[in-house]
């Protein structure tokens, strides 16, 4: 691993070396789908493979009417199956990056070939064995998203060093092309390099992007500096007649084109477009934390609080005496912070601090990081010995979990605020009160005490409107990342 780093390291340092030239070919669009044939292909024919010989058939050497059918629909299989993740377009680079439509996309294409043999073989009357049937499916199925997420894990891992990035210009209003430029180098796991802007006006964007032309100049700016991607953002297009002559200028010059709508922070599963005559209609449905699907969240919270405590007993066993051993004072900290609706809860926490760490805050108001009513100090003074380790592996929230289990907080949610800070909301940061707050979150997975007020109020507000169970799996198994690799802890 440590070899896989330093390599990575030197091609996002040395972006002109033999090594960096060949695999950034790899970016071109045909060879990365080349690859993604060839590894699909690998997986489709070792699970068959598997699946002949788990069923104890010879496919070499064929003494049986089903294994003369077996050694002759084999090829035909591997073909069959590469032509429906084609078809299903498991293939698509935009799927590639991000989402779960990639997984969807090889999923429905294998159950689609599963059953199309299944019926042909109906149909027919052919003798196709069940129990390799059900193997070569099962194993071929799974193999395939396993590979698919493990080259996604692998691109992460070199974006995150800012190596093979994928050079992008923003197109758009000067103040909408730094909020994308922003979340691109913020999210830079995404893998995309922001070059330039296009916008009308100065020379420079607000945040001091370079402009590379005006909005007029999109296509020769693009063909100017070799760059195969461009973002439109809010402000690009004055009606859908620009939009529509752009979109065919950089279809000819095969050019990807991605537009950001200016409804921004609604999850896909609550959006629905509805062509009506020409105009793509968007449904936004209503979010599920305030409708029927809090009983689904509470059930969920009480049956994995209960769990947690019962595994996380013996470490909070530790922890509490190694904090009585190091000063001799109180184990857990009380704290009166704010839930739901507005509702007052004391907040358990194991003690990080020295005892009078109240007392001393208004003397380190001044070495406040924060730029909102949270205060935030890298190296708090305050802090014990044991405090900053159990902090470091987020640890003193341990106790939160219950909390959880009595219903003042949720496993998963926006952070619990104090009623300090909850004076200071404007009207936006208030609707973070509309859900339990919680052990973890959005806020945790995304940076943690790296990320600015307005970060962590934008992040609260995307988990209130958008709540899905799914996403709380996805934020507890982050978390638990986050927590090991200790980042943005302090």
């Amino acid at each position: 691993m440590t070899t896989f780093n330093a390599y990575i390291d030197a091609l996002a340092n040395a972006p002109q070396s033999r090594a960096s030239r060949r695999l950034r070919w790899l970016l071109t669009t045909r060879v990365q789908v080349g690859l993604l044939y060839a590894v699909d292909g690998i997986v489709i024919v070792a699970s068959l493979l598997i699946a002949i010989f788990a069923a104890g058939m010879l496919p070499f050497a064929p003494n049986t009417d089903a294994e003369h059918i077996v050694r002759w629909a084999a090829p035909a299989l591997a073909i069959a199956w590469l032509v429906a993740l084609h078809v299903l377009g498991a293939d698509q680079l935009r799927h590639l990056r991000v989402g779960a439509t990639e997984y969807k996309r090889v999923f429905l294409a294998s159950f689609g070939l599963a059953a199309s043999v299944g019926i042909t073989c109906y149909m027919l009357k052919l003798e196709f064995p069940r129990g390799l049937y059900a193997l070569l499916f099962s194993i071929g199925t799974v193999g395939l998203i396993v590979a698919r997420f493990s080259r996604r894990r692998l691109m992460v891992a070199i974006h995150t060093r800012g190596a093979l990035l994928t050079p992008v210009v923003v197109a758009g209003g000067a103040g909408h092309v730094d909020s994308i430029a922003n979340v691109l180098r913020r999210e830079a796991w995404l893998g995309y390099e922001v070059v330039g802007a296009v916008s009308d006006g100065s020379s420079t964007t607000p945040a001091g992007l370079q402009v590379l032309g005006g909005l007029s100049d999109v296509v020769q700016v693009m063909d100017d500096h070799r760059v195969r991607t461009v973002i439109f953002a809010e402000g690009a297009f004055a009606t859908p007649a620009d939009f529509r002559r752009m979109a065919w200028q950089l279809e000819e010059r095969d050019i990807q084109m991605i537009v950001v709508p200016a409804l921004t922070d609604v999850s896909a599963q609550r959006l629905a477009v509805r062509p009506v005559a020409g105009l793509p209609l968007v449904d936004v449905d209503r979010p599920q934390a305030v409708a029927a699907a809090r009983w689904i969240k509470r059930t969920w919270d009480i049956a994995g609080s209960i769990v947690l405590l019962l595994l996380a007993a013996p470490i909070m066993g530790l922890v509490a005496l190694s904090i009585k051993l190091e000063d001799g004072g109180p184990v857990v900290f009380r704290q009166a912070r704010v839930g739901l609706k507005g509702q007052s809860f004391q907040c358990l926490k194991f003690r990080s601090m020295v005892l009078d760490a109240e007392a001393r805050l208004a003397a380190l108001k001044a070495q406040n990081e924060g730029a909102g009513p949270l205060f935030k100090m890298t190296n708090d003074p305050r802090i014990t010995k044991v405090g900053r380790f159990i902090r470091r592996f987020s640890l003193d929230e341990l106790p939160q979990l219950w909390n959880t289990l009595r219903g003042d907080m949720s496993l998963v949610g926006p952070r619990p605020a104090l009623a300090t800070e909850v004076a200071q909301y404007d009207s936006d940061a208030r609707r973070r009160l509309d859900v339990r707050p919680g052990l973890t979150g959005l806020w945790q997975v995304s940076g943690r005490s790296n990320l600015s007020w307005d970060d962590s109020v934008r992040l609260d507000l995307y988990y209130v409107d958008n709540w899905s169970l799914t996403q709380d799996l996805m934020i507890l198994a982050k978390t638990a990342r986050a927590v090991v690799g200790s980042d943005g802890a302090y």
